[in-house]
């Protein structure tokens, strides 16, 4: 690889990385919009399987408001260990290892939830976009959801 695709290349991942930070940025400050508008116009977020997917950066920004203003008062999410994968110059896939902190209106203990989220990425005229999440768990606390998809622990 040369040095200009070498510099290209870690652009690309520090732009995908910082992506993903903005999502948990923009989600706990409880900014809906901001949050839809790091997705692609069809993204698809699996939330679980409780969860109907969320088709759409409309219906993820709907869902994501509902969510913050009728169950969550307050959220913290903490991502680490990014791996990305390019598949194209234009399509990468990533996985990140998550701890999220829930605050509940209702009153009910705080949850947490230890797990995954994998991405998938588009390149797109103004950028990288988030074109498809999914939401792993490893484990959780007093957590709002019973069933989850898991991380796939052999």
């Amino acid at each position: 690889m040369d040095q200009g695709a070498a510099i290209q290349m870690l652009l690309n991942r520090v732009a995908i990385t910082d992506l993903i930070h903005a999502y948990c940025f923009h989600f706990d400050r409880n900014e809906p919009a901001a949050v839809a508008a790091l997705f692609s116009a069809d993204a698809v977020v699996d939330y679980g399987p409780e969860v109907p997917d969320l088709i759409g950066a409309q219906a993820i920004s709907a869902a994501i408001a509902s969510g913050l203003t009728k169950t969550f008062a307050a959220t913290s999410h903490h991502v680490s260990n990014v791996t990305i994968t390019f598949d194209t110059p234009d399509q990468a896939h990533s996985i990140c290892y998550l701890y999220a902190w829930h605050r509940y209106h209702n009153g009910a203990p705080d949850g947490e939830l230890w797990g995954q989220y994998h991405h998938r990425f588009a390149r797109e005229p103004d950028g990288w976009r988030i074109s498809s999440l999914v939401l792993k768990a490893a484990g959780s606390q007093d957590f709002h959801r019973a069933t989850m998809h898991p991380i796939g622990r052999r």
